[in-house]
């Protein structure tokens, strides 16, 4: 089984500035997470953004930037958020995926809106 990455518009909307990113899409993850270097293309400034302790796959803690708010965009949804600061890459946690109603399709390695609802998400409440 591959990677799956999704193409995504996320806005800073303080601002209103935005950016298309690539991303992994990972279900082993929780949060959005971005680049420095997207952060700063939306305008935050890193050195006046709370902080968010993250703890690595080995165990190992840190303190990260996360920045917000920010929406993310996918097809026809979309997600107002925060997102963590690290990383070389994008990438889209559980958190978005299950706000927005977006499953994984492992067979054709892409990120799909639920065909269950495909006209709006749909989260559940229990």
């Amino acid at each position: 089984m591959g990677h799956t990455y999704a193409d995504l518009k996320i806005t800073n909307l303080f601002d209103k500035r935005s950016i298309d990113v690539r991303a992994l899409v990972d279900t082993g993850a929780t949060f959005m997470c971005l680049t420095e270097q997207d952060a700063v293309q939306l305008g935050f400034d890193l050195s006046e953004v709370s902080q968010q302790v993250v703890t690595h796959a080995e165990g190992r803690q840190r303190k990260v930037p996360k920045i917000a708010p920010i929406e993310i965009a996918f097809a026809n949804r979309n997600y107002v958020t925060e997102a963590l600061v690290m990383g070389n890459e994008p990438l889209m946690g559980v958190l978005p995926l299950e706000a927005m109603d977006l499953m994984v399709d492992p067979l054709r390695q892409q990120l799909v809106v639920n065909p269950e609802h495909p006209n709006y998400p749909v989260a559940l409440a229990k």
